[in-house]
């Protein structure tokens, strides 16, 4: 009964933000709103155009589609809290939402990562072996790829919830930032996180760094492939289609790595903007990288405008 108590004593946190000065509230409200309805609008457009064009039902654009709405899920978690915030003087998150940001945070973030990671496969296969392109990305087989990047990291992410949930916070409920992360809750537990050091020390780095080592290990057998073809127009044709994905992948990985792989007691308000990176710019630059770079995917932009138009 007394830990329940003392469980309970902490019913909501306090998200410091980004500032806590008044007059930088309502311009950060304006920024994130502009971020986030652009961010809907470009992938909305993305899995639209994917869906109506023929000539896009392929894997790699059937991975796209998947990503940019996960994209879309994964700024939701954050931003719509965010912008209530930069208008509210009483910055608060309950403690069951707080929990549920955290776990919605981690499951999103992970499919992300895992969808990068099935992206970089299909370019190996469609470069390194293509003659067994269409029977390796089999239809079945990207919907079982997908399934898994979406349904995996949930599991991840539920066990990190629920050991924070055991956790009691009886002391400061002054988190410092602007989401429920898990190291600034951590920092804020009376109790003992040795067993939430340990899975966060052996968990964490095997669903963090797995994907990525998947994606490094697809783009060296790719690299090497491509430096074996002789004229220069094939290399920059098979360079071209792997530009756009290469570009995300350091992006949302250079951001997520400087945020989490260093101790946890060095993690500070300096974080902040690379965790803006994954969470929110990530998702916003997606839909322009990729269209940008990509003459089928333009085109098929440029016809879903034009069915909108007619």
């Amino acid at each position: 009964m007394e830990r329940i108590n003392q469980t309970s004593s902490v019913s909501e946190f306090i998200l410091l933000g980004l500032s806590s000065r008044p007059e930088d509230q309502k311009l950060l409200f304006v920024m994130f709103l502009t971020v986030y309805l652009v961010t809907l609008m470009g992938n909305l457009l993305i899995i639209l155009a994917i869906r109506s064009d023929p000539q896009l039902q392929t894997p790699m654009y059937f991975f796209l589609s998947f990503l940019s709405f996960t994209d879309i899920c994964f700024t939701t978690t954050v931003v719509p809290k965010m912008l209530m915030n930069f208008l509210s003087e009483k910055k608060t998150i309950s403690y069951a939402g707080c929990l549920t940001q955290m776990y919605f945070l981690y499951a999103l973030g992970n499919t992300d990562s895992c969808l990068l990671a099935i992206m970089a496969f299909d370019r190996y296969v469609a470069i390194c072996d293509p003659f067994h392109y269409v029977t390796t990305m089999s239809h079945h087989r990207c919907v079982l790829l997908v399934a898994f990047s979406c349904s995996f990291p949930h599991l991840h992410s539920l066990l990190h919830t629920l050991l924070l949930n055991l956790l009691i916070f009886c002391d400061s409920n002054v988190i410092h930032h602007f989401l429920c992360d898990l190291n600034p809750l951590l920092n804020l537990s009376c109790s003992s996180i040795f067993v939430n050091e340990i899975v966060i020390m052996t968990e964490g780095p095997i669903v963090l760094v797995t994907p990525f080592l998947c994606i490094v290990f697809s783009y060296a057998r790719i690299l090497v492939t491509v430096l074996k073809i002789p004229s220069a127009a094939g290399k920059r044709k098979a360079f071209s289609t792997c530009g756009s994905h290469l570009t995300v992948v350091t992006l949302f990985y250079g951001s997520i790595f400087y945020v989490y792989l260093q101790p946890m007691s060095t993690y500070t308000v300096k974080d902040h903007m690379a965790t803006i990176v994954y969470t929110v710019l990530s998702s916003m630059l997606n839909p322009f990288i990729y269209s940008l770079r990509n003459k089928d995917l333009k085109q098929g932009l440029r016809k879903l405008m034009g069915k909108r138009r007619s």
